[in-house]
């Protein structure tokens, strides 16, 4: 085989864990995918004066714990918070904070001028609080944030708050608090590869079996793609596997293997030494992210069964 073709051959060989390498960027946030948790204490509670919509001129308090539900929310970007609170009669309360285009929430920000969408611009914060039957069209308000902690990619650990919005161009604000306090974030996902040096030919079909094991310190569904290469005087076979899963469990190294024959017509797996190549990807269960073995390669002796 020239050296022209060879070089198109392991192009096409490589072909698979490229696209694996590019889809699987090592512990890669799924950009701004927001993260929702419940809240183990906290409180929201807002007031207005007589004539203020959102309130209805009235104090509220709700507590986490003694409502139905009380999630905290963030994404990866760490610019913005959600609290949602559904209370036992089935009222929605939301508040959005959020700060301009490439800031983030940190402790002691304050934010003035702040709207909603659409009417925000990519430069301003953003604030919208409202309940399913009184929420504003428009709004501008300030909020500052005294204090928020995070876990991994943009989890919310910790966040107290303050907010006040005028609606609709009322000259009477709604003013409020929340305080809100999430359980210690899990574990981040980690996954390893291990390629085996020894696989099987059948010299009847020229079908392969490679394989090797994989580890992860939580339960995942791990992810394979990989080839095998094997250059002979006259050839240059090449066997591909893609979307091989794994269901893996913490503990101990969990074995896989793999069959399949040569995708390079006219050519056939001999029994001697070939290259095999492999990546793993999983999805983070508790995280918004994707993580990898990265790239694995060994050489592999096969026998025959």
């Amino acid at each position: 085989m020239n050296s022209s073709v060879l070089g198109r051959t392991l192009a096409r060989a490589a072909a698979v864990l490229t696209t694996a390498v590019a889809v699987a960027v090592t512990a890669a946030p799924l950009a701004g995918t927001a993260q929702a948790h419940e809240a183990v204490t906290g409180s929201l509670s807002f007031s207005g004066e007589p004539g203020e919509f959102i309130s209805d001129g009235q104090s509220h308090q709700y507590t986490a714990g003694a409502v139905e539900t009380f999630v905290v929310s963030g994404p990866t970007s760490e610019e913005a918070a959600d609290i949602t609170v559904v209370t036992t009669e089935g009222k929605r309360w939301s508040l959005h904070l959020e700060a301009p285009v490439g800031q983030k929430l940190t402790d002691g920000a304050t934010f003035t001028n702040a709207s909603r969408w659409p009417y925000a611009q990519p430069e301003d914060p953003k604030l919208q609080f409202g309940e399913t039957d009184r929420w504003c069209d428009t709004s501008t308000g300030s909020f500052t944030i005294s204090h928020i902690a995070y876990g991994p990619y943009g989890y919310i650990r910790e966040l107290d708050a303050t907010f006040e919005q005028y609606c609709d161009g009322s000259t009477l604000p709604v003013r409020g608090e929340v305080h809100a306090r999430t359980a210690e974030p899990p574990t981040e996902l980690a996954v390893g590869l291990n390629l085996d040096t020894t696989g099987k030919i059948d010299n009847r079909t020229g079908e392969i079996t490679v394989g090797g094991t994989v580890t992860c310190n939580k339960p995942a569904r791990i992810a394979l793609a990989g080839n095998v290469d094997q250059t002979q005087k006259r050839a240059t076979p090449v066997g591909y596997y893609e979307e091989q899963t794994v269901t893996c469990t913490p503990g101990a190294p969990v074995p896989w293997t793999v069959s399949f024959a040569s995708m390079e017509p006219g050519t056939t797996f001999q029994p001697g030494t070939a290259t095999v190549r492999g990546m793993g990807r999983a999805d983070d269960r508790d995280y918004p992210v994707t993580v990898n073995t990265g790239y694995q390669t060994a050489e592999v002796t096969l026998l025959k069964s």
